[in-house]
């Protein structure tokens, strides 16, 4: 058994794994890292792609100009010179 331990070719194979495992610019540590960091850019990219399809609808009915119309009164408070718009408030804290 201990002949078995000091065997040279099993002692280079353990310092190889170990080298491969923790030092190396290749290391299985690092491509762990990459791995999770590209899974995380993959899931931004879903992220930004349905963001845009969002942002592409907000454009088309905004190129009505009803909807235009509607979206100014309603970000901006805007009226046209005929009417009256009253705000109100509501309290939430209770």
């Amino acid at each position: 058994m201990k002949k078995f331990f000091l065997n040279k070719y099993l002692l280079i194979l353990i310092g190889f794994g170990v080298w491969m495992y923790f030092f190396d610019d290749n290391s299985i540590q690092m491509h762990n890292e990459l791995n999770k960091e590209i899974q995380k850019l993959e899931s931004s990219i879903d992220f930004y792609k349905q963001e845009i399809k969002k942002d592409k609808k907000l454009m088309e009915d905004y190129e009505n100009p009803e909807e235009l119309e509607r979206f100014a009164r309603e970000t901006y408070q805007m009226k046209k010179d005929s009417e009256d718009v009253y705000l109100i408030e509501v309290d939430s804290v209770k």
